[in-house]
C-alpha cells in the first residue's frame, strides 16, 4: 500500500499478524490462544489505522500492559516537546506500534517449520522396509 501524500511505502498489520506475533511470543510463555486474541483485539483498538498513541489516553492498567508489549517488542515509546506561551515546556509521550517487528515475529514459526520441514524431507525419502531393517539390526530400542 502506498501513502498518496508522500508515496512512501505503507506498512499494514492484520489482526491475524498481531495474533501470530503474540502467539510466537507469550504464547511460548503460557498464554492462552483465547487470552491472546483479546490481547491482540485491545492492542488493535487502540491503534486501528494508526501507528501512534498518545499517552495521556492510557489508563495506568492500560499502561502497564503497554510496558509488557514494549518488553516484548510490540511497541516503542517517543516523546515530543512542545513550548508554550507562558514559556514553559511541555513534552508528549507517544506510543509507537512496530509493525516491521511484529510481521518478523508472526513470520517466525512459520520459517523454523519450513527449515524443519526441508532438514526433516530427508526422513520421508526412506522406506518403511529400510526403518524396519535398522530397527531389527539394533533392537527396538536402536542400539
Amino acid at each position: 500500500m502506498h501513502s498518496a501524500s508522500s508515496g512512501k511505502l505503507l506498512t499494514v498489520v492484520s489482526m491475524e499478524d498481531v495474533i501470530l506475533a503474540l502467539h510466537n511470543t507469550l504464547g511460548k510463555k503460557g498464554m492462552s490462544e483465547e487470552d491472546i486474541k483479546k490481547l491482540a483485539e485491545y492492542l488493535m483498538s487502540f491503534f486501528g489505522y494508526t501507528d501512534e498513541v498518545i499517552d495521556n489516553r492510557l489508563t495506568s492498567e492500560d499502561r502497564d500492559v503497554f510496558y509488557m508489549l514494549e518488553e516484548e517488542g510490540f511497541l516503542t515509546t517517543t516523546q515530543e516537546e512542545v513550548h508554550l506561551k507562558k514559556g514553559k515546556l511541555w513534552r508528549i509521550h507517544y506510543w509507537i506500534l512496530k509493525k516491521d517487528q511484529i510481521l518478523r515475529l508472526a513470520k517466525r514459526e512459520e520459517e523454523r517449520a519450513k527449515s524443519r520441514d526441508e532438514c526433516s524431507a530427508v526422513y520421508d525419502e526412506i522406506s518403511d522396509e529400510m526403518w524396519g531393517s535398522r530397527e531389527a539390526e539394533h533392537g527396538q530400542n536402536g542400539r
